[in-house]
């Protein structure tokens, strides 16, 4: 029979290789899960002004499309000093109001003209969403929308990542006709057709559809200053 020790020393020997592996794995497979997010970011970008991309091509369709990118503040001051592609939404949400950086991507559209792409950043019902809001030259006008989630439930909440949800914004304003800031919001029981500022919330999904309407509130209330500004 084996010895107490002898066991405690195989053991201890064999989870230092089997940690030492798993270690050697995973430092192997990082540059290859860093392209894929990447590639996958600009999807997403890119999904916000109807550019249909795979990920062999994504990559030359977002230096195609998308003309400019920078990084402002609240106060519409633009932070030379920070790459808008590379900043984190979800740790700048995170941060108090005043100390949020605001990525802006700039996308020239064959006979569209020029939209403006904002990330937003909120919680549904089960963990984190996201998205993008293209915006028309006006910074007005929503061109159209990227939404995800990471764990909402299937043919409920989840139904913000379908086209046919996310096709509902295109058209809507994000001002009043006195300028004020209105955003857009998901309506219980679906929106009038006249209303420019309403869509119709996902059925049974009540706390992600509400989520989504804060979300969208919060984050597209911080580009106000740039969105009324006329550069």
């Amino acid at each position: 029979m084996h010895s107490n020790r002898y066991i405690l020393i195989y053991s201890t020997v064999m989870v230092v290789l089997v940690a030492t592996f798993l270690t050697l794995v995973a430092i192997g497979l990082k540059p290859k899960q860093d392209y894929n997010r990447r590639v996958e970011k600009m999807q997403n970008i890119l999904a916000a002004v109807h550019v249909n991309t795979t990920t062999q091509n994504a990559e030359d369709l977002f230096k195609r499309y998308i003309v400019d990118q920078y990084v402002i503040n609240e106060n519409n001051e633009k932070q030379t000093h920070i790459n808008a592609f590379e900043l984190n939404i979800e740790k700048e949400s995170k941060k108090p109001r005043e100390k949020r950086l605001l990525p802006i991507f700039v996308s020239k559209i064959e006979n569209e003209g020029t939209k403006y792409i904002l990330p937003v950043f909120g919680k549904g019902l089960w963990g984190p969403i996201w998205g993008y809001v293209a915006l028309n030259e006006d910074k007005n006008t929503i061109y159209g929308v990227f939404f995800d989630h990471k764990g909402e439930t299937p043919g409920l909440g989840a139904e913000i990542s379908t086209l046919e949800f996310q096709h509902q914004f295109k058209g809507k304003k994000i001002f009043d006709k006195n300028g004020d800031f209105i955003s857009v919001k998901t309506i219980k029981g679906g929106a009038n057709n006249d209303d420019i500022h309403g869509v119709d919330a996902i059925s049974g999904g009540t706390i992600t559809s509400n989520g989504l309407t804060q979300m969208l509130h919060d984050d597209l209330k911080l580009y106000e200053r740039f969105l009324k500004s006329k550069n």
